[in-house]
């Protein structure tokens, strides 16, 4: 086996086999060195692992989708499967067989945007959705949707601030960056790798006019 190490990682479109779970381009990495990989100690079933998703689904199996250019942290931790069958409007919690698919209750798919990041151990609950560019602090459980371009930390996570101005975090989704050409990206990096909005906004057109988009 191949020794771990922090500087190794996994490309998620290589490793990824499960149709549950949808990725975006080919940036998208998760850092592996203390955990068996992405699939096996990240993403976290209720139906729908390699060994579930061979059995006839009692419910709709919810999906993840993970956006391109998005770094997950060791050791985060997606928890899929609604409420795994424990119902705290019930007396009882336990998920007994007789009642089980009413048990269940569905929270809807995971989605994580573009460029977010979440760090070390972090924990995503069910039907989340994190936003283009938003940080999520390390340890942090996460509850609620996260807005893009946010931080977020604790447990249950909370807002710490913006990454930018409103009317920056507004400029940058409209460019919508990444959904841009593959050739249009690697050209304006220079400037994705920076923080002058002004500079972005006329590279950006400045290369649409040049390609003729």
């Amino acid at each position: 086996m191949q020794e771990k190490h922090w500087s190794k990682y996994q490309l998620l479109h290589e490793v990824v086999s499960n149709p549950n779970i949808h990725i975006k381009g080919k940036h998208s990495y998760y850092s592996d060195c203390w955990d068996n990989g992405f699939e096996e100690s990240v993403v976290r079933y209720l139906h729908g692992d390699k060994i579930s998703r061979e059995w006839e689904p009692r419910w709709a199996i919810d999906k993840l989708f993970i956006g391109d250019y998005v770094c997950v942290g060791a050791e985060v931790v997606i928890l899929m499967g609604g409420n795994h069958t424990h119902r705290v409007d019930w007396f009882c919690l336990y998920p007994f067989m007789d009642y089980i698919d009413e048990a269940y209750i569905g929270k809807g798919d995971t989605q994580i945007g573009d460029g977010a990041w979440l760090g070390m151990r972090a924990m995503i609950m069910p039907g989340i959705t994190i936003g283009e560019g938003a940080v999520v602090a390390a340890n942090s459980v996460v509850t609620k949707d996260v807005a893009p371009y946010s931080i977020v930390a604790g447990s249950p996570a909370k807002l710490i601030k913006s990454r930018f101005d409103p009317k920056i975090i507004e400029d940058l989704l409209s460019l919508d960056v990444y959904n841009w050409p593959s050739e249009k990206f690697e050209a304006l990096k220079r400037y994705l790798c920076a923080s002058d909005i002004t500079a972005l906004k006329s590279a950006s057109a400045a290369w649409d006019i040049g390609n003729e988009i």
